[in-house]
């Protein structure tokens, strides 16, 4: 039975939202000492340092900070990239002039899916910028930068409006672009060649849960390690404008180079390929599994 593209969009929508929902599940923690790490490096010796040192002053409830915003934003983010990814691989098929229904190739899957994300950035980076700032607020009051810190989602959201309008929310956007762009395209990439490789010559749709869970933990390793430090910046820049006029993406990079090191782009690397491999895995599996048993809905009747 052939699906029209709207049913298949709304597949796409509905498996993406619940492989958001995984990937916050398992991850947040660990996202959570990421962007600490990343935002504050003289505060914290190594993730166990993180972890020990939030657990002592905020308790557990602080490993889960920004968690709503969190959920909006991969929610949000990858309910758009899977319904754009359906729409890019069909362009993608158009460009190499070749049938609706071809497979395509591992290449093309990672060029569809980097074309994708243009779109799933204009979602991620308000929801991205509150999650963030929750993160670190913490470490801002220590760190004499603001007064007084803002605890909710809602309070976040105000503070921002106020200072900066809704633009405001969209600061960071271009290195939230220059880390989405090209890692989806090693995300994607990633992914199928991981997959390609467990299939051996069978359907990649035939493959289990392991399989799937490893594919995407490696699609997500590749993702970070190829734009970690654009990450870095993007954070920095996300966090930091909560205390005043921030620089933007080549004046944050710089001064952070020249004043910390080459490094400091590095800081908060081991959380990340930590939850970069689980949540990606987690993502993944509920994205195949849900998708197939929509597909199966569908196809009964």
């Amino acid at each position: 039975m052939r699906i029209n593209s709207a049913v298949q969009a709304a597949i796409d929508l509905t498996a993406g939202a619940a492989g958001g929902t995984a990937c916050v599940v398992t991850g947040q923690p660990f996202d959570t000492a990421k962007v600490k790490m990343q935002t504050f490096p003289n505060m914290y010796k190594g993730l166990v340092d993180c972890f020990v040192k939030t657990y002592k002053q905020v308790g557990f409830r602080g490993f889960y900070k920004g968690t709503s915003p969190a959920l909006v934003a991969n929610i949000a983010e990858n309910s758009v990239l899977f319904m754009c990814y359906g729409f890019c691989q069909q362009i993608v098929r158009r460009i190499v002039g070749v049938d609706r229904k071809t497979k395509l190739s591992d290449l093309q899957n990672a060029a569809a899916g980097s074309f994708a994300s243009a779109f799933a950035t204009l979602v991620l980076c308000p929801t991205e910028l509150v999650k963030c700032r929750l993160q670190a607020m913490h470490e801002m009051q220590l760190s004499g930068k603001i007064i007084q810190g803002h605890n909710t989602v809602w309070s976040v959201v105000k503070s921002v409006i106020q200072k900066d309008g809704p633009l405001g929310f969209y600061r960071g956007l271009s290195s939230t672009l220059l880390r989405e762009v090209p890692g989806y395209f090693f995300f994607f990439g990633g992914y199928e060649l991981s997959r390609t490789f467990f299939a051996s010559g069978r359907s990649k749709d035939e493959l289990g849960p392991i399989p799937l869970l490893l594919s995407g933990g490696f699609g997500g390793s590749c993702l970070w390690i190829a734009v970690y430090p654009v990450d870095c910046v993007k954070s920095r820049i996300q966090v930091l404008s909560m205390a005043g006029k921030q620089a933007g993406f080549m004046g944050t990079f710089v001064t952070l180079v020249r004043t910390e090191g080459v490094l400091a782009l590095y800081s908060g690397l081991t959380p990340t390929m930590i939850r970069a491999f689980v949540a990606n895995g987690a993502l993944f599996l509920a994205y195949e599994y849900s998708r197939k048993l929509l597909m199966k809905q569908i196809d009964s009747y």
